[in-house]
């Protein structure tokens, strides 16, 4: 199953870096042609575990996708502003987006397997992971009730002023080039600068992510599984909702509930394995709250987005 997954995984890494070989600017059409393809994926593979194997890994994984499809629709508002910031043409945006995803393949694989030695090595993991689930959900709540603006400095990232010393970075794109040589050195491009940020960005996204997913298995092939499912199909999901996550006002909110309620999850089954008394969160019910949540915070923001144009409307 490793094997088979690597390898279905690779070719369709190929495949995209094939269509993003010649830069255009991506319609809606494709996007949404491409958003289907990498929905239908998942279903098939979670349709295919559920005839072979246990119907409980099925849940598990269908569970685990709809989790990290959630915090990947969040994960885009950054990329959204790293390549708004650094002027990014149209046309190269899904070539950008591919670097990115494949380098939080990388991430997420490194941090599964640390995941799964952590749990081997004694269930107090699951009190690290809830931990972390639940000081990213209070950042995240704090943020959206202050109101504080997502724009970010990215000249003030480290990994782009280690860069900038490093090297010259000429004044433009170069088209997909990474390097070229300008006044016999070599240069870098804009390009490579704005990957490298998404890459710094994807090490936090990763932290976030893998502790949520082992909230919901423990095993190691299906947390790869749903990180890596979610994540290639980030780039045609970017051109389609890139006009509209601005209007999901209460997304974070949504997403600070669903890691908070997987933290006390992990809390539980850690308490479950040491007191049999304490209940555990059965995997039916995460996915039935996990789904409840979105569907709440998707009618919350469209009632909000509503009720502010109508005050637009009543003013003018």
């Amino acid at each position: 199953m490793w094997t088979a997954s690597i390898a279905v995984l690779a070719g369709l890494l190929v495949a995209d870096f094939l269509v993003t070989r010649r830069p255009h600017e991506v319609s809606t059409r494709e996007a949404v042609g491409w958003s289907v393809f990498y929905l239908a994926l998942p279903v098939v593979f979670g349709l295919f575990l559920w005839a072979s194997f246990d119907g409980s890994q099925a849940l598990e994984f269908f569970t685990g996708f709809v989790v990290e499809k959630s915090l990947s629709v969040d994960n885009l508002f950054v990329f959204i502003l790293l390549l708004t910031a650094f002027a990014v043409p149209p046309e190269l945006a899904q070539r950008v987006l591919l670097y990115g995803i494949v380098g939080a393949l990388v991430l997420r694989g490194i941090f599964i397997a640390l995941g799964a030695a952590m749990l081997q090595a004694g269930t107090w993991a699951f009190l690290v992971f809830g931990a972390i689930l639940f000081v990213t959900a209070i950042k995240i709540l704090h943020q959206a009730a202050s109101g504080e603006p997502l724009e970010r400095d990215v000249s003030t990232m480290r990994s782009v002023r280690l860069l900038h010393r490093l090297m010259p970075v000429t004044d433009g794109y170069r088209g997909t080039r990474l390097t070229v040589r300008e006044d016999g050195r070599r240069a870098l491009t804009p390009l490579t600068v704005v990957v490298v940020a998404v890459f710094a960005t994807d090490v936090v996204f990763a932290v976030d992510s893998v502790p949520a997913v082992y909230g919901v298995t423990e095993d190691p092939f299906l947390v790869f599984t749903t990180n890596a499912f979610a994540l290639l199909g980030l780039r045609a999901l970017y051109f389609v909702l890139q006009t509209t996550l601005g209007k999901l006002v209460h997304l974070n909110h949504g997403l600070a509930i669903i890691l908070a309620f997987i933290g006390v999850k992990l809390v539980l089954h850690w308490a479950h394995g040491i007191w049999p008394a304490v209940p555990e969160v059965p995997t039916p019910l995460s996915l039935a709250v996990i789904v409840l949540i979105l569907a709440t915070v998707t009618l919350t923001s469209m009632r909000a987005r509503r009720r502010d144009t109508d005050r637009t409307t009543t003013g003018t």
